[in-house]
């Protein structure tokens, strides 16, 4: 049985299509509230983006990319899922129902989603496909899918907690194969995965999520921004940072000692939206949180960051649809996807 927030988007998209045929209009099903306060600009960035990454996936579900095809199919499956369809309706559920299929079929008998042997940095697609399926789980119509869903996902969250590291973090492989190695970016993909498949009713170990926690706030340094890795301590990393505390909140944790000064840090050193990525790097990664980051804050200091990085986002568009930037164009237009439709409210894992 779908959870109860699926039931709730089920009653919303019922109620706009017998306002008015909703799947036909430029509103798409989001709610009209929402839409009503959003630049038209901002809108048609978005569909053009959507439209750009339907006609870039291959038959099979994924993206013709070289690096991290595990990865960059999750994050623009995700991106096509906050736009409301689901693998069974919307404009999207196609590509949407292929890009789930193509990562069941990468799930291996330990649980690993992805391919060891030609990603070298395995954990991040393992993360981002946990946090994608579990969306999916949550609105699967198809029995035969959810179960395989279900099954792919549990086996997922065990190989998870098998390779955490001794510290309570994650590095680019499994402790076992990385020798205990571990670092902030891809401690927060398995955190958020994590908390996306125990939202959709998938066992998740407690002690797992109350360990990585830990390894987050022993990362904090007296700035309140974390430091890269438990064994390499040093500056603050404000992108790195912004995902820790993205990922606090979807672990549950908005009250504790050092959620406040992260939340200072991170305000700091990225609310301005700068021009540049400045030393920190990875501008569209670092967005990616920080956005949830503010969201979460309400309205009053959202809308007003909204519209400094969805017009900077609009701005650097390609005609085409897509943008450019670090890694590979889908995992920047899926970035810039997924914060573009952030307030649309339709991906569990992101809403307030």
């Amino acid at each position: 049985m779908n959870s109860p927030t699926s039931r709730r988007d089920w009653f919303r998209r019922a109620a706009l299509l017998s306002a008015g045929g909703a799947w036909a209009t430029t509103l798409g099903h989001r709610s009209v509230a929402s839409a009503a306060v959003r630049n038209q600009t901002w809108e048609t960035s978005t569909q053009k983006a959507l439209t750009w990454l339907s006609r870039t996936q291959s038959s099979r579900g994924h993206w013709n990319t070289q690096v991290y095809p595990t990865a960059m199919a999750a994050l623009a499956g995700t991106a096509m899922i906050g736009n409301g369809s689901t693998t069974t309706q919307g404009p999207y559920a196609k590509e949407i129902a292929r890009t789930a299929d193509y990562l069941i079929s990468k799930s291996r008998d330990n649980g690993l989603i992805g391919d060891p042997k030609t990603d070298q940095r395995y954990t991040y697609g393992h993360g981002f496909a946990m946090l994608f399926l579990s969306q999916v789980l949550g609105e699967e119509g198809l029995l035969d899918r959810r179960r395989e869903l279900v099954d792919v996902l549990s086996r997922a969250v065990e190989f998870s907690g098998n390779a955490q590291t001794a510290a309570g973090g994650w590095g680019y492989v499994s402790a076992a194969e990385g020798n205990d190695f571990d670092e902030g970016s891809t401690t927060i993909t398995q955190v958020q995965g994590l908390r996306g498949c125990r939202n959709a009713g998938i066992p998740v170990s407690g002690d797992v999520i109350d360990r990585a926690k830990k390894y987050i706030y022993e990362c904090k340094n007296k700035d309140g921004g974390i430091s890269y890795s438990s064994r390499q301590r040093g500056t603050s990393r404000p992108a790195i940072t912004a995902a820790a505390l993205a990922a606090l909140y979807n672990a549950g944790d908005y009250d504790s000692q050092h959620v406040p000064e992260m939340l200072a840090y991170t305000k700091k050193e990225l609310h301005g939206i700068s021009d540049g990525a400045r030393a920190f790097g990875h501008w569209h990664y670092t967005y990616l949180y920080y956005s949830q980051v503010v969201y979460r804050q309400g309205d009053e200091l959202w809308r007003p960051f909204r519209e400094r990085l969805y017009d900077r986002i609009a701005s650097q568009q390609r005609p085409d649809g897509y943008w450019e930037g670090q890694i590979h164009p889908v995992y920047v237009t899926a970035c810039n996807l997924i914060m573009l439709q952030l307030d649309y409210g339709y991906l569990p894992i992101y809403q307030r």
